[in-house]
């Protein structure tokens, strides 16, 4: 863009008008909502080599998407190309690079470019942004987009160093790593564990999960979709539009009541917790095996999940399900707090990432006016954001999943809100003449008294949570992950949020 075309403001001292940190789902969304209002000047930072995000490091053995894809894309590329309802991993990943490189969003990533820190010049009004390379990139305006699901975790056991063999987590899959023929060992069963224990079943020697919480399952209404299915929806695309809508309004029907509203219908989630565990029951076949696997927490407490084929891995000989704590990792294996150590060739971490701390939220220093730090400020005095877009003290600074942005079923749902909530303001200040953008105070406070207000009502709350060890809940007890509202409010609200919310100067 030519400095002309610029926005408002903006003087020849910056490099661009907008960075966007993180070249995942977020980062293309962000750029294309950015393309589509007018705003050309901007760069997009990816500490990788390649464009992708969670699903290009992730890419373990049976990953696959737990939601389908009519809702599971972006509204405005939907693709007729998927094998199935619930695509698979690499799919995916095909799928983000083919939008960007639709959009033309792939010609404005920098690869291998690692952030270090963004830093405000109140004096200048621009953002610096310092890469490890130390190079340092000035604009006006800044997009933290580099995702939530960033760091993973590996568990803090005594000695797992120690083990003699390999030890790889699920979000940081190592493609040589061979396991067939071998005695494996997966810790966890959350959302990775059980799509990669069955995919590696088959295969091994023999495999011990060990489970320290066991998690909600529902079965997978999945299905391959045929050739003549996807030439009908490449013909006639308002059709994954309206099952997109239809798969939308069940959810709101669902999560609405039995997740925002659980206080005044908790016998929704009682009865779907029931028949979850009548399901289970179908699919495992020694009863002493069942009750280990009911949770004790309700629905929804931790991320549930779908599969059909987890829970018949235990009924093989050979996959044993361990729920004895582990004492320690030793050379040859794993010793559970009843003393017996069973030897292992692989260890398998399926242990999550790390999410509510100051290195991963957000997973980049930013230091705002008067030297605040974002990370530390959010770990010492909650995690809070303006509808989770802005915070005050922090101008021109845009947040994807930010606290409190997540609302409805669908990540793309998020991509949407907070997309639309950065073009309005930019918008604006485009009209206005204006170049710098805050969120007032006031608006900041009441916006997260509201949230405090509503998320009684909400299951994590009002539920039994609290033997669920959900990553939902931080160190201060709150849940910025989950904005207490479906996901269509949420998406009204990124469109008619009150512009008198900010100051544009």
């Amino acid at each position: 863009m030519a400095a002309a075309e610029r926005l408002p403001g903006l003087r020849a001292n910056i490099d661009h008008d907008v960075v966007i940190v993180g070249s995942g789902f977020s980062g293309i969304g962000a750029a294309v909502e950015l393309q589509r209002r007018g705003f050309h000047d901007y760069v997009i930072l990816e500490k990788a080599d390649a464009i992708g995000g969670t699903w290009r490091d992730a890419a373990y053995p049976g990953l696959e998407v737990d939601m389908p894809s009519f809702i599971y894309s972006y509204p405005f590329a939907m693709s007729a190309d998927w094998d199935h309802v619930y695509p698979r991993g690499h799919q995916i990943l095909d799928y983000t690079r083919e939008t960007a490189a639709r959009f033309g969003v792939d010609a404005r990533v920098r690869t291998g470019c690692s952030v270090r820190r963004s830093t405000w010049d109140e004096g200048e009004g621009v953002w610096t942004t310092s890469l490890e390379s130390g190079e340092q990139i000035r604009s006006r305006f800044l997009v933290s987009a580099s995702g939530l699901l960033v760091d993973p975790q590996l568990p803090e056991i005594e000695g797992l160093e120690t083990f003699a063999g390999p030890v790889v987590h699920t979000g940081r899959w190592d493609p040589d790593l061979e396991l067939e023929g071998k005695r494996v060992a997966v810790i966890g069963t959350g959302a990775s564990a059980i799509q990669v224990v069955p995919a590696i079943v088959e295969g091994v020697a023999a495999l011990s999960v060990f489970q320290r919480t066991p998690i909600w399952l529902m079965s997978k209404p999945d299905a391959e979709i045929s050739e003549r299915t996807k030439r009908l929806f490449s013909r006639l695309p308002f059709l994954q539009r309206l099952l997109r809508w239809a798969v939308f309004v069940i959810v709101e029907l669902t999560l609405g009541p039995g997740f925002i509203h659980y206080r005044k219908f908790p016998f929704l989630v009682d009865r779907l917790e029931r028949n979850l565990v009548e399901w289970m029951r179908s699919q495992v076949d020694d009863p002493a095996l069942q009750e280990k696997l009911i949770p004790d927490y309700s629905f929804f407490c931790k991320r549930p999940s779908f599969s059909n084929t987890y829970y018949p891995c235990f009924n093989r000989d050979y996959v044993e399900l361990v729920t004895d704590s582990i004492e320690r990792v030793e050379p040859e294996g794993i010793r559970t707090t009843d003393g017996r150590l069973r030897a292992f060739d692989v260890v398998l971490c399926a242990t999550g990432y790390s999410v509510f701390d100051p290195k991963c939220m957000p997973n980049f220093e930013i230091v705002g006016r008067a030297g605040r730090s974002l990370g530390e400020e959010w770990a010492a005095d909650r995690y809070r954001a303006y509808e989770g877009a802005t915070v005050p003290g922090y101008p021109n600074l845009f947040l994807f999943m930010g606290p409190y942005s997540a609302a409805g079923a669908s990540y793309f749902t998020m991509i949407d809100t907070q997309s639309r909530h950065m073009s309005r303001l930019l918008v604006e200040a485009r009209r206005r003449g204006a170049s710098r953008i805050e969120v007032r105070d006031e608006a900041f406070r009441a916006d997260f008294r509201r949230v405090e207000r509503r998320r009684e009502d909400t299951l994590l709350f009002a539920g039994r949570c609290d033997s669920s060890n959900s990553y939902y809940f931080d160190a201060h007890g709150d849940t910025p992950g989950l904005r207490p509202v479906t996901g269509g409010q949420h998406w009204l609200r990124s469109r008619t949020f009150p512009l008198g919310d900010y100051t544009f100067d």
